[in-house]
């Protein structure tokens, strides 16, 4: 895998990733560290990657368990360490499972074995931040 990402030039702190599979990814800073607030910080985008990582696998497991999944969404929320580097110290992921009979046993299954095992993005956070989640299943 990889990456690359450019300064935007200018001013301000706005820069674009081009990942490996040819996708550009803007990312910019708050105003108060010389960002323009046009795009997403590159802490947000790193959350975003692990909600979206977590939710993948949440799918692709219930859809390989042959079960009828209408939506499904993963709210995040996260606290950083107060000084330097900011790391994640907590992140709190709510997912809801919306479909036809869907289990919640299975839904709980499908959330551990992704926090366990397949998601790389929240494994990897997990070496620094203490990993809460919930879910709730509502019938569609």
């Amino acid at each position: 895998m990889e990456c690359t990402v450019h300064w935007a030039g200018g001013l301000g702190m706005g820069f674009v990733a081009e990942t490996g599979s040819g996708h550009l990814l803007t990312m910019d800073g708050a105003p108060d560290g010389g960002g323009r607030n046009l795009a997403p910080r590159p802490m947000e985008t790193l959350l975003a990657g692990a909600g979206g990582c977590t939710a993948y696998d949440v799918m692709l497991i219930l859809k390989r368990g042959r079960h009828d999944v209408r939506a499904c969404q993963v709210k995040l929320d996260a606290e950083r360490a107060s000084e330097d580097p900011k790391v994640f110290t907590r992140i709190r992921m709510h997912f809801t499972v919306s479909g036809r009979g869907v289990p919640a046993a299975a839904v709980e299954r499908a959330i551990q074995l992704s926090h366990d095992k397949y998601c790389s993005a929240t494994v990897m956070l997990g070496k620094t931040a203490a990993i809460e989640t919930s879910f709730e299943v509502i019938e569609a």
